[in-house]
């Protein structure tokens, strides 16, 4: 059985993404997670183990950089380390992906493509 989702949330264009937070307090973990919650973008967002965000948004409205901005903004950071830094390029990459599937129009296989006209 499939899992009821917010209203607006696209299932075809929702990611799902884990971050490492740094620098945040108990307080501020419990207002960054109910802000997420409430947001009309996120499916899902909760603190896991270890500082970890696990967060599900639909990727067609929303993106990586600006969880970020919101995440910085509570005063909190993502570790800094190499493997942190790959997750977050793949994040931005597989962002990019999904915003432009979201935009592209499909064209019906029985139908001529467009000409070109001279």
């Amino acid at each position: 059985m499939a899992k009821a989702r917010k209203p607006g949330i696209q299932e075809a264009f929702l990611v799902r993404r884990v971050l490492s937070v740094e620098g945040l307090s108990e307080y501020q973990w419990e207002d960054l997670v109910q802000d997420l919650n409430h947001h009309p973008c996120v499916d899902m967002a909760e603190r896991r183990p270890a500082s970890r965000l696990g967060i599900a948004y639909d990727g067609s409205h929303w993106s990586i950089d600006e969880l970020l901005a919101l995440v910085t903004a509570r005063g909190g950071r993502m570790k800094n380390g190499w493997w942190a830094r790959r997750k977050l390029a793949w994040y931005r990459f597989t962002d990019d992906n999904v915003r432009a599937n979201a935009r592209h129009e499909p064209h019906c296989c029985s139908k001529m493509p467009p000409m070109k006209r001279k």
